[in-house]
């Protein structure tokens, strides 16, 4: 499992005073950085080989500003060109929010997915999170 703080700015609160849900995928993207090196340890967009087919992310508490959030990101699924990237966002010791992301090993010249590799299976492998 990977883990990452993020520090609420000011301008990703709503009129309530909250963190906005806008706010949540960005911070989950920026969380499967870890990830996405697995596949393109430089991150050049030139060679990327990922898409996001599907995500998903459900509330269960109020979060807010002035105060860190823990972003948890593990694997929850290997296909053979896709995965699910499982993550939670913790705040104060609470789950505030957790999410699925499906992502497919994606080949732009054919314009279909690819198989991932061994190595690749591997590295997800040492990150297995499942759902609690």
């Amino acid at each position: 499992m990977f883990e990452k703080i993020i520090q609420p700015r000011f301008s990703e609160t709503d009129a309530l005073g909250h963190i906005s849900n806008t706010t949540l995928p960005v911070w989950f993207e920026e969380a499967r950085q870890p990830v996405f090196k697995i596949f393109t340890p430089t991150l050049a967009i030139q060679t990327w080989p990922l898409i996001l087919a599907r995500f998903e992310i459900d509330f269960t508490a109020q979060i807010y500003y002035g105060q860190e959030v823990l972003i948890k990101t593990g694997i929850s699924r290997i296909g053979t060109s896709s995965l699910n990237v499982y993550q939670e966002a913790w705040q104060n010791q609470q789950r505030v929010a957790i999410g699925t992301t499906t992502l497919v090993h994606f080949d732009y010249e054919t314009q279909k997915p690819s198989p991932i590799s061994e190595s690749q299976r591997d590295a997800l492998a040492a990150h297995d999170f499942q759902p609690a």
